[in-house]
């Protein structure tokens, strides 16, 4: 291992002998706190509970995990490089700073459509989907916890079938109220 990795990782940790369980553990209990701090109108506390998740080791190594376990895994971005081995996994982690980090252009790739006509998906490299990965988790409580309650579209944990349940129950709270 290199120094970079050292300075990220406890000393001697390799992508295998990684704890999963108390990564998610450390994540999830730094998004509660994060919750709880928005919750309360502790905005600074919230804003320095997620650059601690954004530097964490844990918080990275989640980040590297979900790209690299995604149906996505596979597809390179313009640099033509995807993280297969555990070795160039665990050198993402270490790889992952803000500072000194600028994005790479999107490879433009056209799918086809049903009408025959294609569409453009712009694929970024896999630094840049990890960082993202990585910026999620910090903003992802926040999101939740001041989003609409009524709103199901493109929410975690939440489907069509949600937003048809909470009409039903809104509808039958209404006929109830006018006495039908």
């Amino acid at each position: 291992m290199d120094a970079a990795t050292r300075v990220c990782a406890p000393s001697g940790v390799a992508w295998n002998g990684i704890s999963w369980a108390n990564v998610r553990r450390h994540v999830r209990r730094l998004q509660t706190r994060i919750v709880k701090a928005t919750q309360e109108g502790r905005h600074n506390k919230a804003r320095s509970l997620q650059w601690l998740l954004t530097h964490s080791f844990s918080g990275k190594a989640l980040a590297v995990k979900r790209v690299t376990e995604n149906k996505g895994k596979n597809t390179p971005g313009v640099d033509k490089v995807t993280w297969k081995t555990p070795g160039a996994k665990t050198n993402a982690i270490a790889s992952l700073k803000r500072r000194g980090y600028s994005p790479l252009p999107l490879r433009r790739v056209y799918i086809p459509k049903k009408n025959g006509k294609t569409r453009p998906l712009g694929i970024p490299v896999m630094k840049c989907r990890a960082m993202q990965a990585l910026h999620l988790l910090a903003l992802e409580p926040i999101a939740e916890t001041t989003a609409d309650p009524n709103s199901y579209g493109f929410r975690p944990e939440r489907s069509t079938a949600d937003a048809g349940g909470n009409v039903s129950i809104l509808w039958l709270s209404e006929q109830t109220r006018n006495g039908c």
